[in-house]
């Protein structure tokens, strides 16, 4: 395949973002999102408004990231699309949409899993980011997955653990509604917890198997926390609110070090990615600095702007399956549950 000025568009569309960004040869050179802010007033993500934003927003975010990149549409090599998993009404937007641009330009189309996209993400080229060298531990955590997995080639990947309910996304989301925070709440925890005391409050950890997860017993355990706690104080959570974030946050952060730490021991491999939304987190960042002084591990951690949903991830997994070869085909249909 030509890779020079192998310029290649991707689109995410998985959830309630519409992204568009196009790479050539490892370095973005746009990357352009639009968010859907009408969701927060629902305290979740409407699927039927996301889809119908999805149709409103591809058009000109593909045009603004080609603007930004300077370049034609006819430049390009290849159209990358995120097919799953995700919401069935805005996979739709974005596979249609990506289906029909492939054809007009007549060049070959690529189908995408998010979740491999979280992990690739590593190997994009830019300032302050190193690509980890196979084979290496991937953790994906999002608000929709929580995954361990096993990475030993690009498209070599066995997950190795994951949730058996509830995303960690999902946990700090709801923990935070609970809270009284509005949506999205995790990012709200994060903030608060900086400012509080992480050993204030304790949260159980949940036993399950040594690489799995589950989330639903640490929402009610917070639950039942704050319904105890506001029974003897109506203003407990707005007074504690720091140190209850904090110490959620820790449980969390520490549950899901112990989860790697098994991995570790179990296959032997010390090189550990994170990826996914709640990898923006502060606690989850510190943590795994801490554990390559700690523990002698090589940590990945990625740039703020490719933890969330974001398409550059999606270009940079569809200039490596171009480099092979390995396009969709024309009747390529998306999946909600698309498995890694």
């Amino acid at each position: 395949m030509k890779t020079e000025n192998c310029y290649i568009l991707g689109i995410e569309s998985s959830c309630d973002d519409t992204a568009a960004a196009v790479i050539n040869n490892g370095v973005i050179l746009s990357t352009i999102v639009a968010n859907q802010e009408i969701h927060t007033e629902y305290g979740g993500v409407v699927p039927e408004l996301a889809s119908r934003a999805h149709q409103q927003n591809i058009v000109p975010v593909v045009h603004q990231a080609l603007r930004k990149a300077n370049i034609d549409k006819k430049q390009l090599q290849a159209i990358a699309f995120t097919s799953g998993p995700g919401l069935m009404g805005s996979l739709l937007v974005g596979t249609s949409f990506s289906k029909s641009l492939a054809l007009g330009l007549g060049v070959p189309l690529i189908d995408v899993n998010h979740m491999q996209a979280h992990i690739l993400a590593h190997f994009i080229k830019a300032e302050g980011q190193t690509a980890p060298s196979f084979p290496f531990i991937a953790l994906t955590i999002s608000g929709g997955h929580t995954q361990i997995v096993k990475v030993t080639d690009y498209f070599e990947m066995e997950v190795i653990g994951e949730t058996i309910d509830d995303a960690v996304g999902e946990a700090f989301d709801k923990a935070a509604k609970i809270l009284g925070l509005p949506y999205p709440g995790g990012p709200l925890v994060d903030k608060y917890a900086q400012q509080g005391n992480p050993k204030a409050f304790k949260f159980p950890k949940p036993k399950v198997g040594p690489l799995d997860f589950s989330f639903s017993g640490l929402k009610t355990s917070v639950l039942y926390f704050v319904e105890r706690e506001t029974a003897k104080n109506s203003n407990f959570v707005s007074e504690n609110m720091a140190d209850i974030c904090a110490s959620l946050q820790y449980t969390i952060v520490s549950y899901l070090m112990d989860k790697l730490k098994n991995a570790v021991k179990q296959t032997g491999i010390k090189t550990i990615a994170i990826g996914g939304g709640v990898s923006a987190n502060s606690g989850i960042r510190a943590a795994m600095v801490d554990a390559e002084k700690r523990y002698g591990w090589t940590t990945h951690i990625p740039r703020f702007e490719y933890c969330t949903d974001n398409a550059a991830m999606i270009a940079m997994v569809g200039e490596l399956k171009y480099k092979e070869g390995n396009f969709a085909a024309k009747d390529v249909v998306a999946s909600a549950r698309l498995k890694l």
